[in-house]
């Protein structure tokens, strides 16, 4: 496997004196204008993990205008919301900024859309929580609501009685900021079910629940006092926390008209990044149209309401992408992943079957995480989106490749019965070679990935060898980056499995070495004329026949076709 690599280092370092060459290229466009040829420069600021919309817009950091949107619901005479978004979907920002609009500070707001709408500028005390502060254990949950009401007390000179309990607290602290201003408060609280999620399945679990009921029952008692209650979260808790106290909680997560005030829309993308979209077009040596497609397919694809299908891309990853000006898998390094284990079980086994499942409207709208199911889990927290509606029922699926990758990365140590770190030299030469087209050393790197797995995993029993053997080199490929289709449908047939990279598409033909092996793997792919249709594409096409042992000892002869 590594008996080559030297020459694919000696590759990588021509490619970087190219690069070098190109900035000192580009340094030399912008230090010399008599060369005659201009370099678009982009020094726009992009809000790379900035959740502060004051920081946001003081320091002239790019701002995507969804002030209409927070304008409308702020205003919309329902004191009790709720909004369920995925991980680093915005929900922190949509919170900050919520906050300086009830605090009345206009000057934030200069030039959105907001100013057209908004003409008292009340100037409102807000109550803030962010609960993802608040760890998982009872004694961490009320060490941080103690820390937070003692700064609230000081702020408004309220004096608590030695055994006031929380609950007590917070409601001298609603009722006294309104006797103070004689304005209603506002009441912000972000991340609400990290402590539940974070103590689901330990002992603690039922302690932070009893601190919540406890101590959240005050926003029922204290309405008068309240203009606006929004909570935000990822899954729902209905039956242990806010919830259950707040019966009347208008849900906004499947409204059409909220379907967008998280994320950015593909017309924001094209409107307001278009600077930084040439650059990774410039950079890739891709056109306008390219790039951005290249970005759809990675980050976008997510839809949060049946009566509204926009599409939605994930704010975190499109930013980071764009600030990179690469595409990379930002999903799994936000930390989004680490929840999986509690919710979903045989994960590397059902991820096929989670790419095109449904959910009732009843139970993905209004039912408890803790008993909705795997789906409702992958659902809420963003690894399944809306794919259709009907009758009813939600149609579920992966909203983009930048989730898919993650999930089979996830799921691939797992499947091959190994610990992570032992694949990961292997998973990565593997990508190199199939890069560049080197088949004896890919089929290598793909022998020992596979080698006796589909024999030894007990949990794949229920599948035919070949069946076992696709779901494993399936989620091989996608854990590398590459595009792949499962038994693929053309007009001559069906296509065991065709895997894209940038610069190669490979079309597979799998044959069990009792049903004729490479042979008849090769005569199929010829009589079929499998390769065909993707000629058409400017990347090279290799057809691959494999033989994969019948007993599943893993791969056992390959050919070119």
């Amino acid at each position: 496997m590594r008996s080559s690599v030297s020459n694919y280092f000696e590759i990588a370092k021509k490619m970087r004196k190219v690069w070098r060459f190109r900035k000192i290229i580009v340094n030399l466009q912008l230090e010399n204008k008599d060369l005659g040829i201009m370099v678009e420069i982009n020094d726009r600021k992009l809000p790379v993990g900035i959740q502060s919309f004051e920081k946001i817009r003081k320091e002239g950091y790019l701002y995507v205008d969804k002030t209409d949107i927070i304008w409308q619901l702020a205003n919309r005479n329902k004191t009790y919301n709720y909004l369920s978004r995925p991980r680093r979907f915005g929900k922190s920002v949509l919170i900050d900024t919520l906050e300086a609009y009830f605090m009345g500070k206009k000057e934030l707001f200069e030039g959105l859309k907001i100013m057209q709408l908004e003409t008292e500028w009340v100037k409102r005390t807000v109550i803030r929580l962010d609960m993802s502060r608040a760890g998982a254990e009872p004694e961490t949950l009320r060490s941080y609501l103690d820390n937070t009401f003692d700064r609230l007390e000081k702020e408004y000179g309220i004096t608590p009685k030695p055994t006031a309990k929380l609950a007590d607290r917070f409601n001298a602290i609603i009722v006294g900021a309104y006797e103070q201003t004689r304005q209603q408060v506002a009441i912000l609280i972000d991340e609400y079910d990290s402590p539940l999620q974070h103590s689901w399945k330990t002992p603690y679990h039922e302690a932070c629940t009893a601190v919540y009921r406890e101590v959240f029952a005050i926003l029922k008692a204290d309405d008068k006092y309240e203009k606006f209650v929004f909570i935000t979260g990822i899954t729902k808790f209905t039956q242990l926390s806010l919830f259950s106290v707040l019966n009347n909680l208008s849900n906004i997560s499947f409204e059409p008209e909220y379907a967008a005030i998280c994320g950015i829309t593909k017309e924001e993308v094209l409107r307001d990044f278009k600077p930084e979209i040439n650059k990774l077009a410039e950079y890739e040596d891709w056109t306008f149209n390219e790039a951005v497609a290249k970005l759809t397919a990675y980050y976008d694809g997510y839809h949060f309401s049946r009566r509204n299908m926009v599409d939605v891309f994930n704010p975190f990853s499109l930013i980071n992408a764009l600030a990179d000006s690469d595409l990379k898998n930002y999903w799994a390094s936000s930390g989004a992943t680490s929840l999986l284990p509690k919710f979903v079980d045989d994960m590397e086994i059902r991820l096929k079957d989670f790419d095109h499942s449904a959910l009732l409207g009843t139970i993905i709208e209004t039912s408890d995480v803790t008993g909705g199911g795997s789906e409702l889990f992958l659902y809420q927290s963003g690894y399944l989106t809306i794919k259709g509606y009907i009758n009813g029922t939600y149609l579920l699926g992966i909203p983009n490749f930048e989730v898919r990758q993650a999930l089979n990365e996830i799921v691939l140590p797992t499947l091959a019965m190994r610990k992570n770190n032992d694949l990961q030299s292997t998973q990565a030469f593997l990508n190199v070679h199939l890069s560049l087209g080197n088949l004896p050393e890919a089929m290598k790197c793909l022998k020992a990935l596979i080698a006796d797995v589909p024999y030894s995993n007990k949990k794949l029993a229920s599948m035919d060898m070949e069946e076992r053997y696709r779901l494993i080199m399936s989620t091989i490929f996608y854990a590398i980056g590459c595009r792949v289709e499962v038994e693929k449908m053309i007009a001559t047939g069906r296509i065991d499995m065709v895997v894209e990279n940038t610069n190669f598409i490979y079309v597979l033909e799998l044959k069990l070495s009792n049903n004729g092996g490479v042979d008849a793997a090769t005569e199929q792919m010829k009589a079929k004329q499998y390769a065909e249709p993707f000629k058409a594409d400017k990347r090279k096409v290799i057809a691959l026949a494999i033989e994969l042992d019948d007993m599943g000892k893993g791969l056992v002869d390959w050919k070119e076709v």
